[in-house]
């Protein structure tokens, strides 16, 4: 590239939906959304999305177009390295420069750009809103520049191929993607993706596996979410217990590192402790190398959405969730790492099992001592906590909502009455990234 011929660059596809470990990774979409779509816990890909297979050459272009950035980004002195010139003025600058120049060569209708149209339709509901301005659908300048300067900025060195499930691709289209990823960014040495277990139980053959795993995939992440066949069923998984363990265990006999979600609180009141003794189950059998706990937020238009409102679903509390937590913690008798690394979470359940037990009991337990009363305070400053984490700061509206509890700069929750502190909860929970 030229310099500053900024009218060449062009924005590629970024996988809004990963893992939390993934975050800083350089990610590329394989695939489109999700071709299940069915799980009645999900609102990811509820709001018109499609899905599709890219093809090779598709993929092989964004990479290119990544490293395109990155050696703008690094030639800039804006790359996120130690060395690095960077300040936030500087790279939106940047930013504004290319979009300036791809405007003026007609590369685009308007200077502005949108992640996702869908934020713009009427009647969605107001949580969805939220929730679709960190869904990038559609690649834009600005995403694609922030996303390779933060790749940089965590080390430069992990990759993601999203979206929903890569175990369907076959094998020599994995191994393409993953050697023109690791040849056009050297420092790549660790590659992830997303996997349902029914299909590596199913549809891949161990040969096929070893193939990703020679490839460099790292690790798959699959989302058990319940070890429970009656849970699995009420939430339309379209995977089974047995699914679970066998597409688990084919994964790591190939060489592959495996981590899967859980989560509380799926099966709602009526079957809490059933979900917790079932999920403990299935974790031992497959001995995974993380347990990554997601609790149940229920957002507008899933299926659960809709049992709640005909009353054929019932929440479980907060209460019951840690108690089902508690039930995976005590139950599991194999080596694991327990990883709370959801904001849904409402405690810090951070561990390796058998060895951290009783320290991670006792966490929970100290919560479970709590009066009904401080445990809804407990809640209400968890939430902040995390939210606050998760975004850098509280939205305007929430702080309008917290304004009258706040004294001195100092939140004071003591004159709230119980069913203010639950709605304050549920506000604050609504908007929290899964």
């Amino acid at each position: 590239m030229k310099s500053n011929n900024y009218s060449e660059i062009e924005p590629f596809e970024i996988s809004s939906i990963r893992p939390p470990t993934e975050n800083s990774s350089l990610t590329f979409r394989l695939t489109r959304n999700c071709y299940w779509n069915r799980c009645g816990f999900c609102p990811v890909y509820k709001t018109g999305s499609r899905f599709s297979k890219r093809t090779i050459e598709e993929v092989e272009k964004d990479i290119s177009r990544a490293k395109i950035i990155d050696k703008l980004l690094i030639d800039k002195g804006i790359s996120g390295s130690a060395s690095s010139s960077y300040s936030e003025h500087s790279l939106y600058s940047l930013i504004a420069d290319v979009k300036r120049e791809r405007f003026k060569s007609g590369r685009i209708p308007s200077l502005y750009e949108k992640s996702n149209d869908l934020e713009d339709s009427p009647g969605l509901d107001e949580r969805m809103r939220w929730f679709l301005t960190w869904f990038k659908d559609n690649p834009t300048t600005e995403d694609s520049f922030t996303h390779v300067f933060s790749w940089r900025a965590g080390g430069g060195n992990t990759c993601f191929f999203g979206d929903a499930d890569s175990l369907i691709l076959k094998p020599d289209f994995i191994a393409r993607a993953s050697s023109f990823a690791k040849e056009t960014f050297p420092t790549i040495n660790r590659i992830t993706i997303y996997g349902r277990t029914k299909s590596a139980a199913k549809l891949r053959t161990p040969a096929e596996l070893k193939i990703f795993a020679a490839s460099g995939i790292n690790r798959v992440h699959f989302g058990l979410e319940s070890g429970s066949d009656r849970v699995l069923e009420l939430v339309t998984k379209g995977e089974t217990s047995d699914d679970h363990i066998k597409g688990a265990l084919k994964i790591k006999d190939s060489g592959i590192s495996c981590s899967v979600y859980v989560m509380p609180g799926l099966g709602g009141k009526d079957l809490s402790e059933e979900n917790g003794i079932e999920t403990a189950r299935v974790i031992n059998a497959v001995e995974p190398d993380f347990v990554r706990l997601r609790t149940l937020e229920i957002f507008p238009g899933t299926g659960l959405y809709a049992m709640i409102k005909n009353g054929t679903f019932t929440l479980a509390d907060e209460e019951d969730v840690v108690r089902e937590i508690r039930t995976i913690v005590s139950e599991t008798s194999c080596r694991t790492e327990i990883v709370s690394d959801s904001a849904t979470n409402l405690l810090n359940i951070n561990g390796t099992l058998p060895f951290d037990r009783e320290r991670m009991l006792q966490v929970i337990d100290s919560y479970l001592s709590l009066s009904r009363r401080e445990k809804l305070e407990f809640s209400v400053k968890s939430r902040i906590e995390s939210f606050m984490g998760q975004y850098g700061g509280l939205t305007e509206d929430i702080y309008a909502f917290l304004s009258p509890y706040i004294k001195g700069g100092m939140l004071d929750i003591s004159d709230a009455g119980d069913k203010k502190l639950i709605e304050i909860t549920t506000v604050i929970r609504g908007k929290l990234m899964p």
